[in-house]
């Protein structure tokens, strides 16, 4: 278990002396690895939490099959005014994978509030959640009105739809295809505005956590629990924002409309962005998220 385990922080040790986006190996710096009371089995079992800036504290949430690394150009906006803390969502990224345990969103949502526990940090927190880390936003949000102040969704999935649970063998069919270098190239290119934008540090970053030890059998099991979905009614009573990206070629304009008219929040259209607010336009999300800082 422990070989398992250290293998984990093993891995993203390795993979920073590879890094090629400057963001990204200054956010890696920033991890911390901690141990959480009533997930961490012993005192080897550390999960990474990357922690930088100062000021009111914001949790920020990657979307599905990403890491902590998905916020590394949105960071450096907002890390002088706040205190961010950025990890990776339990079975994703560069988390230790135990064998014993389920992996789903209330494992996720369990997780996220040990973090928070960790580092006694228990209010006025800020939430800002990308694709799939919006919908889980929102669940967490509701779970913790005293905690959580404001949200702010990129791009959110998982607000609709029913949860679909995937059965064996199907859900490592799914993770053998997930994996092939050509469609993990084809699905961040199609995340961004502008397919060009992607080069070689995009494609590393979106592929750099497929190594971490237990990776395919999390996500399957993931997979075979349901995923994250039907997360975005009833609306919490937080200040909510959501942000949508014209160019998102993962969302469909149907779906997005279907969220609008369901969730009665604020919601903005960007221009120039795809399905990655943070990373398209990270200046642009830093503002906004300022701006609904300021609101009562």
């Amino acid at each position: 278990m422990n070989k398992v385990i250290n293998d984990s922080k093993q891995e993203l040790d390795t993979v920073l002396e590879t890094l090629l986006d400057p963001l990204a190996i200054k956010l890696t710096n920033s991890i911390n690895w901690i141990n959480l009371k009533g997930i961490s089995t012993d005192s080897a079992n550390l999960y990474p939490v990357a922690i930088l800036g100062k000021g009111k504290p914001i949790l920020l949430l990657h979307g599905f099959d990403s890491c902590f690394m998905e916020f590394r150009r949105l960071a450096p906006y907002l890390e002088r005014n706040y205190k961010l803390i950025i990890p990776d969502l339990y079975g994703f990224g560069f988390c230790p994978r135990p064998i014993k345990t389920q992996y789903g969103i209330e494992s996720i949502l369990s997780h996220l509030d040990n973090v928070l526990t960790s580092l006694k940090i228990q209010s006025n927190i800020g939430i800002i959640g990308a694709s799939m880390g919006g919908g889980i936003a929102m669940k967490f949000a509701r779970l913790n009105k005293n905690k959580i102040n404001k949200i702010l969704l990129l791009s959110p999935a998982g607000l609709t739809g029913k949860s679909v649970q995937i059965p064996s063998p199907l859900d490592y069919l799914g993770v053998f295809f997930l994996k092939q270098k050509c469609v993990r190239e084809g699905l961040c290119r199609n995340a961004f505005s502008n397919p060009k934008d992607v080069g070689p540090s995009e494609k590393q970053i979106a592929s750099i956590h497929l190594n971490v030890p237990g990776w395919a059998r999390s996500l399957a099991a993931f997979a075979r629990g349901g995923g994250v979905a039907d997360c975005g009614l009833p609306i919490p009573t937080q200040t909510t924002k959501i942000i949508w990206g014209k160019d998102d070629r993962i969302l469909n304009q149907k779906l997005r409309n279907t969220c609008q008219k369901l969730l009665n929040c604020s919601h903005e259209e960007i221009d120039h962005c795809g399905h990655l607010p943070h990373i398209d336009r990270p200046e642009l999300v830093a503002k906004l998220w300022k701006e609904l800082d300021k609101s009562d």
